[in-house]
């Protein structure tokens, strides 16, 4: 394993001399350091950062993401009937793992589905960009947020020697993100499981592990079987901008929406935990009261249009499956 480890490098090092190299970055030797206290060797840390390349096609992506649009112009993107019939085909494929994940985890299959439809369309584009790159692109070269992306990149490091992963081959997003489900190196060792129990958590090729550890995030964020995500609502007045103001967290009760002049769409629980949010429509704005299940798919990506989108599509899915069965 060492000396494999060895030659994999001394190829990876044969790169043209004197070509720029992360090991000669000034945050190099604090980070190096950081791994040489968690069992590492130097040379093996230093040896990664030189073969590491910067991308600026990764940079140009981190600057333009997906949810910097409207929500009308973001929403077609991933609510369209092509991802529709494909998520209907793969949970069909994967019912029997589903199944398991609700009976085990409590978490509705079709938000799984929707989550690796959103992410991957399916496992079809689960990234192009070697992670170490992507880390090292981001965690040494893009200011705004390089601490956290150095951070992602130790966790990288953690979890190639924990699960095996080899740091030259390992492909995901511009961002670092792996697999189906898109976990980031933090994510994968927190939250991943071994969900067919074969010795490694894998999220590339074993569906049961894809599945299981999509199912697991939630469950452990605190998903509500069944439970709401988001209904429609409607306005009058300015009061509601103090509950737009308040945040996704859920913070209000139900009964209290007719103070701040919000009238939902659907019957509610006097006593639920809600909160409000306004999307941009071509037109105006829509609005939509939330519920904790909402706030939960926001930990696997904060932006509330990734969490609109992803309970858009997953009921469109249902829906979708539920009519084929009456076909049949």
């Amino acid at each position: 394993m060492r000396q494999s480890l060895i030659l994999a490098l001394l190829a990876l090092l044969s790169g043209p001399a004197g070509a720029a190299s992360y090991a000669d970055h000034p945050q190099a030797d604090a980070f190096v350091q950081e791994l040489v206290a968690a069992g590492f060797e130097a040379d093996e840390v230093r040896g990664w950062l030189r073969a590491a390349e910067k991308k600026q096609s990764i940079l140009d992506a981190i600057s333009r993401p997906a949810e910097a649009k409207p929500w009308f112009e973001y929403r077609p993107i991933f609510v369209n009937r092509e991802r529709i019939e494909l998520g209907a085909i793969y949970w069909d494929e994967h019912e029997t793992i589903l199944d398991r994940v609700e009976q085990e985890l409590g978490v509705d299959p079709h938000v799984i589905v929707a989550i690796v439809g959103v992410e991957t369309r399916y496992g079809r584009h689960a990234g192009r960009y070697r992670v170490l790159d992507a880390l090292a692109t981001l965690g040494f070269d893009y200011p705004p947020r390089a601490d956290f992306f150095r951070r992602e990149l130790h966790q990288f490091f953690l979890l190639s020697r924990e699960e095996g992963i080899d740091m030259a081959d390992a492909l995901g997003s511009y961002a670092g993100a792996m697999g189906h489900g898109q976990f980031i190196p933090s994510s994968y060792r927190h939250y991943a499981v071994d969900f067919d129990q074969d010795g490694q958590r894998n999220l590339w090729h074993s569906p049961e592990d894809i599945l299981g550890s999509v199912g697991n995030y939630l469950q452990v964020h605190g998903w509500e079987h069944s439970a709401p995500v988001a209904i429609p609502a409607r306005v009058e007045g300015k009061a509601h901008e103090q509950l737009l103001e308040a945040g996704i967290k859920p913070s209000v009760r139900a009964d209290e929406l007719s103070r701040y002049g919000v009238s939902p769409q659907a019957a509610i629980a006097p006593d639920a935990e809600v909160g409000l949010i306004a999307l941009e429509t071509a037109t105006g704005q829509e609005y939509w009261v939330i519920f904790n299940n909402f706030y939960v798919i926001t930990r696997y990506n904060r932006s509330p249009l990734y969490a609109m989108a992803v309970h858009q599509l997953s009921r469109a899915i249902a829906e979708r499956r539920e009519q084929g069965r009456v076909q049949e």
